[in-house]
């Protein structure tokens, strides 16, 4: 038997990814499992809770198996936001869960804000509320799902479904409480005022308690027997994914930023107040520790348009197609505005923004498209970065930017990244874990009391090349037009 460790779930949009820790901080096993995603209509993306629970099944027995079955100290999480879940009165799921590409509630999103004021739910909130958050979700079910509303007791997040599975609680953290619409980031609590106009034409369900991210709760006598672990083992609440995946890329100081690429992509840069945007173009997220805050942009269809377009094109696999697109001469693709999720937050937050090529002819390769998509993804990333600047990013911090995750493995996407952005691209060597199941256990440690040598000394660097700046910054204003052109087409 080996020493004990501690494991880190993250329930992402694509799958599940598992971290153990020992005592000392040292990764000694990384796994994951998939799970489908539905799209019974345009705009849908929906999952079944189950699935989840039988991915976290396949990774504890590969964490076991791996570390030659080793005590398990604490379990911590770290999930996706905002996916809406419904539960009875048993906790068991009340039809699909919708996940944050879900795009068919923008109505009511829209309805909500003009509601309560624009301006005034952002500051309250730290959120723009669209119809990818809870109770616009939960809104467009009474009209299109109503019994199904009328069977559910409880509206959870992703991760709070996990937990109560895991451990017959039900409570939220902080960061997943943002995803719900109404969570007030100054009193910590849910926000009545909105709540009460939201039920003045909508059924309301029940939420759950707001605890902090290192809350521990014993795993529960059924889930341990159908894991294969005992029970009593302590579970942290955790945190979302954004916040998880900075804390395992060391990103804590304000001033940092992380980049955490995955099938979308999060920017976010660490914060000692929560500083507003009058343009709203970032969301205030509340960080693990008191007093320190995500300044968060998300970009939502990065890893999951590589991977489309690699399909599209028949290309083996998403590392093939940056591969493809780096053979492309610089400045030979066409404009790609990679909007295909439908939609954009990041420094836009535009939910009818599409995805569109323009200025194709026939000399164009297959290459040269690949490029057009990945250039339009740096280019998104970079309106994040700069917009951080504006708010004196660029004057804190030590000026890098610190990577992780799908597309920013890539050598030559991180190069990109560092030109389109003048920031020196930071990522660790070696055998990269998922960021935010690592964050998740490192969190579950403190919370059981046991200090971690978490420092990240050991990163692979990329300088940015002064010289490829008028590309970038031309790129910028050639994307921007043809989004002006397009946008009026669209709506």
């Amino acid at each position: 038997m080996t020493d004990a460790v501690i494991v880190g779930f993250d329930l992402g949009t694509s799958g599940m990814k598992a971290v153990a820790i020992n005592h000392s901080g040292e990764i000694v096993a990384r796994v994951s499992a998939k799970y489908p995603t539905q799209r019974p209509e345009s705009g849908a993306s929906e999952q079944d809770p189950m699935d989840w629970i039988a991915a976290v099944k396949e990774v504890s027995v590969a964490i076991l198996s791996t570390t030659n079955s080793a005590p398990w100290s604490a379990i911590g999480l770290s999930g996706m936001l905002p996916t809406l879940v419904t539960v009875d009165s048993n906790g068991n799921p009340i039809g699909s869960a919708i996940t944050w590409e879900d795009g068919r509630a923008e109505v009511q999103g829209d309805a909500l804000r003009r509601k309560i004021g624009e301006d005034v739910l952002y500051r309250r909130t730290g959120q723009w509320v669209d119809g990818r958050y809870l109770l616009p979700m939960l809104a467009r079910l009474c009209t299109a799902e109503p019994e199904r509303v009328q069977q559910s007791g409880m509206l959870l997040g992703a991760k709070d479904f996990l937990y109560a599975w895991l451990t017959s609680t039900y409570v939220t953290d902080p960061s997943i409480a943002t995803g719900f619409g109404c969570y007030d980031i100054h009193t910590g609590q849910w926000d009545q005022e909105v709540i009460s106009e939201y039920s003045s034409k909508y059924t309301m369900l029940s939420l759950p308690e707001i605890v902090p991210s290192k809350t521990l709760h014993p795993l529960n006598n059924d889930a341990a027997s159908f894991l294969g672990l005992p029970a009593g083992i302590p579970v942290c609440v955790g945190a979302a994914d954004s916040v998880l995946g900075a804390i395992g890329m060391g990103a804590k100081a304000p001033g940092d930023i992380a980049y955490v690429a995955g099938t979308s992509t999060i920017i976010l840069g660490i914060s000692d107040s929560p500083i507003y945007d009058p343009k709203h173009r970032y969301l205030i997220t509340p960080m693990v520790d008191a007093g320190t805050w995500g300044l968060e942009m998300d970009l939502l269809s990065t890893g999951s348009a590589i991977r489309w377009l690699s399909q599209l094109l028949d290309v083996s696999d998403e590392k093939a197609l940056l591969a493809m697109a780096a053979q492309s001469d610089v400045g030979r693709a066409p404009v790609f505005l990679p909007y295909v999720a439908p939609g954009e937050q990041g420094a836009l937050w535009d939910p009818t923004l599409t995805g569109n090529i323009l200025g194709l002819d026939l000399g164009h390769s297959r290459a040269d498209i690949a490029r057009g998509l990945i250039d339009g993804i740096i280019n998104e990333s970079a309106r994040c970065v700069r917009t951080l600047n504006e708010i004196g990013f660029d004057a804190l911090g030590d000026d890098s930017l610190r990577v992780s995750g799908g597309s920013a493995n890539d050598l030559w996407f991180r190069q990109q990244l560092a030109d389109a952005t003048s920031r020196r691209v930071e990522t660790t060597i070696g055998n990269e874990p998922d960021r935010s199941a690592l964050g998740a256990a490192i969190v579950a440690a403190e919370a059981i009391g046991i200090e971690l040598n978490t420092s990240v000394n050991d990163f692979e660097e990329v300088i940015p090349d002064p010289g490829a700046s008028n590309y970038w910054n031309n790129l910028l204003i050639r994307n921007d037009i043809a989004r002006e052109i397009i946008t009026p087409i669209n709506s």
